[in-house]
């Protein structure tokens, strides 16, 4: 039953980008479901990034000691400045790091 239900994902993940991206087949969208669907990466990652940063042991964790806020600030602002995604990560993730070894200690 496992192995129908990955076979049956993978058999449906494909097909829906298939169709997308296959050049010769005739289906386009139209350009008010592509701007609609451009909504859609920010809201997906949102969601994933906003409970790491946020919460903590399933509570709300605002404080001025969480290396997750820092982190993601600084990563905010890198990303708005340089437009580098490289930078930003390999930046962010030390600065995270750092304030988890040396500053941040628990």
């Amino acid at each position: 039953m496992i192995m129908l239900s990955i076979f049956a994902m993978t058999a449906l993940v494909f097909i829906s980008r298939y169709l997308f991206l296959e050049p010769k087949l005739p289906l386009r969208l139209s350009a008010n479901v592509q701007r609609f669907l451009s909504y859609s990466s920010p809201a997906v990652l949102t969601a994933i990034w906003a409970p790491i940063v946020f919460t903590h042991e399933k509570s709300l964790w605002l404080d001025s000691f969480n290396p997750y806020i820092w982190a993601s600030l600084l990563a905010g602002i890198l990303a708005w400045k340089t437009k580098n995604v490289l930078l930003t990560t390999v930046v962010s993730m030390a600065v995270f790091l750092m304030l988890n070894l040396v500053l941040f200690r628990t």
